[in-house]
């Protein structure tokens, strides 16, 4: 489990094909913390460190994984956040994030206001029952607050300073496709609720 608090951003090393998939290798300074089956969290997605070095670190991803999400489109020089399970003794900031996403939508806008960024991201048909004005949301495994809905699927969020100087936002350009992963109490909650939904039948 994660809190979407981006703890250091890597670049992508090496890119290559498999028969089951895709390997990744990532440049980092986290690297030199991590050990052969670790979890960590890349722009969002759950993954599984497979070999390391002092500097880089690997990881396989499934096609499953390569559909459901935007790192297919991860190329060498791609930067991206990572971020390390939480831990039991430590605060919790963000909210809880699981690493499992639910769907990728593209920024539609990024601009600069006053100290800070206005971010619009359109997001999937499928999402919208989730979403709320000042709820959470993880958008390339960043902990974020929704400022507002928008017209034609989309929802803004504002950038701090410090989010866009220390994640890959600061690379980030209209159309990029970006993971979404949306608020698992509100999942659990629709869930709990589908046996008391009232039916037009």
């Amino acid at each position: 489990m994660f809190t979407g608090l981006v703890e250091s951003v890597g670049e992508g090393a090496e890119v290559d094909s498999t028969d089951s998939g895709v390997r990744l290798r990532i440049a980092t300074t986290l690297a030199r913390e991590l050990t052969p089956g670790d979890t960590l969290a890349v722009n969002g997605v759950c993954l599984t460190v497979r070999t390391m070095t002092s500097r880089t670190f690997t990881a396989e991803m499934s096609r499953e994984t390569l559909n459901r999400t935007s790192l297919g489109s991860l190329n060498k020089g791609t930067i991206v956040n990572l971020e390390r399970p939480m831990r039991a003794d430590s605060r919790f900031g963000g909210h809880i994030v699981q690493g499992h996403v639910d769907g990728v939508g593209h920024i539609r806008e990024f601009v600069r206001q006053g100290d800070a960024w206005n971010l619009e991201v359109e997001y999937p048909e499928t999402a919208k029952r989730y979403l709320v004005e000042k709820g959470s949301i993880a958008v390339d495994g960043i902990s974020l607050t929704i400022s507002s809905l928008l017209d034609s699927n989309i929802f803004s969020v504002a950038i701090i300073p410090h989010t866009f100087e220390n994640t890959n936002l600061r690379a980030a350009r209209p159309k990029d496709p970006v993971n979404l992963e949306f608020d698992v109490l509100a999942k659990y909650i629709e869930n709990l609720l589908k046996p008391y939904a009232v039916r037009n039948d």
